[in-house]
């Protein structure tokens, strides 16, 4: 398992760090008004959320469910890891939202303002924060 551990979260600072410059790129297309930024913006979301943090995804949940299986009985004790494997389908469907709006974004359909998309991408950091807490401190729930 400790072998395992770092790469989990190697690919979570990846997953993270990917979501976070995607959707602040997301921003900026928002803003852009011209043709020919607004086709750069295309490509450069597209190359994060599918070389980066799509292969991140898939990585930190391959091995964070292999940690998980290696002491199923030690964690599953704990209410805490069921607070964060909710947190990790939040993360996920977060993960889809994301996709969904760079598809609104590329496809010039976005009904979403510049100002709800840095909230938006706001929410990427709370919710790791969260898990980063609730892993390290543990609580009894």
């Amino acid at each position: 398992m400790l072998r395992i551990k770092p790469f989990h979260i190697i690919a979570v600072f990846c997953l993270f760090s990917g979501l976070y410059y995607l959707l602040r790129l997301s921003v900026y297309d928002a803003i852009s008004k011209d043709q020919i930024r607004e086709d750069r913006f295309v490509i450069m979301e597209r190359k994060p959320f599918w070389g980066i943090t799509t292969p991140s995804m898939v990585i930190t949940l391959a091995l964070g469910f292999w940690v998980l299986y290696e002491n199923w009985s030690h964690f599953m004790a704990w209410r805490w890891m069921h607070v964060k494997l909710a947190m990790v389908a939040m993360l996920v469907a977060y993960h889809v939202v994301c996709w969904w709006h760079v598809v609104q974004l590329r496809d010039e359909r976005s009904v979403r303002s510049q100002i709800f998309l840095r909230i938006f991408n706001d929410l990427s950091v709370l919710l790791l924060v969260s898990v980063v807490i609730l892993i390290v401190v543990k609580p009894t729930l």
